[in-house]
């Protein structure tokens, strides 16, 4: 056996709060549609600050929480859909700011809203094979820049922000028995390329994501329980992605989750895609929820069509 556990988190948010009421002056709704669709109240918005930033944030908690050096960290890879430019990659920028040694292995990764869960997975298996074995694993968005604001079936849902975790590796101890899967398809949930005859916005179809989620979800869930030997008991905390309290609220009902169980904080960040998973952590760490000897059982789903799970311990 040889896995990770998470050593510390971190997380960060634009400081601009942008409420269902400053978006119907911007777009035909309201806060009562908004709400009972998607159970979001309000989301953060960058007004100045940059991915980079929100990153760089989150990574500085996250280390700090985990006691670690930038000396000790081996792999750093971040998850986004959205960074500052194209190259160079947000992780090697981090590592510029982070004072990381030269010879980590950093890169970003994109698998939209599942993506940290694919970064996690892809730094227990790279942490094995390195000196060091601590990783830094960051998910971040700044969602708002890709989102048309006349377009009130996507400006309501997407916020921006960043979570990270510091993870450990060791031989003695489990795999997070991550369960990885893709669905090829491009017209349900996609964003068109730069220089693109079509401008680089969220495109979703609602009806169809909502349908592959509540199929996906239980079946994830499933799945990694079984890959791990765990049984629905020994899970501390469901984490799901918070893409819409509906789809959060029927995956609790197909699976019968404990509904004290499930984390939601949807309703104050809206659906910041890779950094979902990773903020909703940071928060229950704080608020004493996770930490050593405990257990979370975290599923991401989004764009690609993607998803992923894991059960993630503690340290």
């Amino acid at each position: 056996m040889s896995g990770i556990k998470i050593r510390g988190t971190g997380s960060a948010v634009p400081a601009k709060t942008v409420t269902n009421a400053d978006l119907s002056r911007m777009v035909d709704t309201d806060d009562g549609w908004i709400v009972s669709r998607t159970g979001i109240r309000e989301r953060r918005h960058c007004r100045g600050e940059t991915h980079l930033e929100l990153c760089g944030s989150a990574a500085r908690k996250a280390l700090e929480m985990a006691g670690a050096e930038p000396s000790e960290i081996g792999v750093c890879i971040v998850a986004t859909l959205s960074p500052d430019q194209f190259t160079p990659a947000a992780a090697c920028l981090l590592q510029r700011d982070l004072g990381l040694a030269e010879d980590t292995i950093c890169f970003d990764l994109n698998a939209a809203c599942s993506g940290f869960l694919f970064a996690l997975h892809t730094a227990e298996r790279l942490l094995g094979a390195s000196s060091r074995k601590l990783g830094l694993v960051v998910g971040g968005e700044v969602l708002s820049k890709l989102m048309d604001f006349t377009d009130r079936s996507t400006c309501i849902l997407f916020g921006d922000g960043a979570g990270a975790a510091v993870v450990e590796f060791r031989e003695d101890w489990p795999s997070i028995s991550a369960v990885l899967g893709v669905r090829g398809n491009y017209p349900v949930l996609n964003i068109p390329g730069a220089g693109g005859a079509e401008p680089s916005y969220i495109h979703m179809e609602g009806q169809a994501v909502y349908k592959f989620a509540v199929e996906t979800v239980p079946k994830c869930i499933g799945a990694v329980l079984e890959k791990s030997g765990h049984a629905m008991e020994d899970i501390d905390e469901f984490v799901l992605h918070q893409a819409n309290e509906r789809i959060i609220d029927a995956a609790v009902r197909r699976c019968h989750l404990p509904p004290e169980k499930c984390y939601k904080n949807v309703a104050r960040y809206g659906n910041t895609s890779s950094a979902s998973v990773a903020i909703a952590l940071d928060e229950l760490v704080r608020l004493g929820r996770l930490g050593p000897g405990k257990r979370a059982l975290c599923v991401g789903f989004g764009g690609g069509l993607t998803w992923a799970g894991a059960v993630i311990e503690f340290t």
